[in-house]
């Protein structure tokens, strides 16, 4: 265990959630004249392609997210469907007021993109964390709120995102991730996939994004005796999924996300709701501002989500 599994696999060729995602796009837009992609950023590659090749459909807003986020309601206001794409803390607390006032309130076609949640910016700080999100955004009544956990499964929802004239936001990785899924064993529709389901299994983890990989990690070094749930669409909160986990003795969730404002909060009051009888432990950060930076995997280490600890508590 002394090789982290997570840290290897970025020396891997693999390419960025985010240049999947903006590439998807702008095949659709060159398509269809009615899609505009809206950013404060010129850091990506796929951007430039898309900036080049369809400037009348690729506005760069400058670092001015609120401003974007307002100018993308007007243009879904003319039936425009809108794409919005920044770094995730930027685009959800930075344009909090915006987004209620000019997308949701008024349930427009808008869909915001956020690049590396959680604290994938873990060399950056706190301003750059984004260990809330989930909890900002979940409280919009009308928004659908997708987090893949690899480039295929980040293709499909994108065209599924295309396709339907909805608000939502899309939560990515700032990591290259390897695939989890293929034509094969991804369910959309259901908003959850078991990535390792055995019969006799008691216990069960709930993540999503880059804690999926941690998960099916952690899996393999106790000879999967957990089964693994990618949670990929956070809300609408998926119903099949309460029926799925009643078999499990105990639920554990685990997320880069605060305490009281994640998914687990969410699945905590589902089965609150539901009066069932399971144990749920939450691995998640806790409610406080995280200022130290030094890696990704550093951070789970010291503020308890590292295999080690998780490991520790299954054994």
């Amino acid at each position: 265990m002394s090789k982290n599994y997570l840290d290897f696999k970025r020396s891997l060729d693999l390419p960025f959630m985010r240049d999947i995602v903006i590439d998807k796009i702008y095949k659709h837009s060159k398509k269809n004249k009615d899609i505009f992609f809206a950013t404060p950023d010129m850091g990506a590659p796929a951007l430039d392609e898309f900036r080049k090749k369809l400037p009348g459909q690729f506005i760069h807003c400058g670092i001015s997210e609120q401003q974007m986020i307002s100018f993308a309601g007007g243009l879904a206001l003319m039936r425009k469907k809108v794409f919005c794409y920044a770094m995730a803390p930027f685009i959800n607390s930075r344009c909090y007021e915006q987004i209620k006032c000019s997308i949701s309130a008024m349930d427009l076609n808008v869909n915001l993109i956020a690049v590396g949640i959680g604290i994938g910016y873990a060399d950056a700080g706190p301003t750059h964390y984004s260990t809330e999100d989930i909890c900002i955004m979940k409280v919009f009544p009308n928004i659908t709120i997708y987090t893949p956990s690899d480039d295929f499964s980040s293709s499909v929802i994108t065209d599924k995102i295309i396709k339907k004239n909805h608000f939502t936001y899309l939560r990515l990785d700032r990591d290259a991730l390897p695939n989890l899924y293929n034509k094969m064993n991804f369910n959309f529709e259901n908003g959850f996939n078991f990535l390792n389901k055995k019969k006799n299994n008691k216990v069960c983890i709930i993540t999503c994004g880059y804690l999926t990989h941690k998960a099916l990690q952690v899996c393999r070094l106790i000879n999967h005796k957990v089964d693994v749930i990618d949670l990929f669409r956070i809300k609408p909160f998926p119903k099949k999924l309460i029926s799925q986990i009643k078999k499990y003795k105990e639920v554990i969730t685990l997320e880069e996300q605060l305490a009281t404002g994640g998914f687990g909060a969410s699945i905590q009051e589902k089965i609150s709701d539901e009066k069932m009888n399971i144990k749920l432990k939450k691995f998640c950060l806790d409610d406080k501002y995280y200022f130290e930076n030094g890696g990704r995997e550093y951070l789970h280490n010291k503020y308890g989500l590292s295999l080690n600890k998780i490991i520790k508590y299954l054994r």
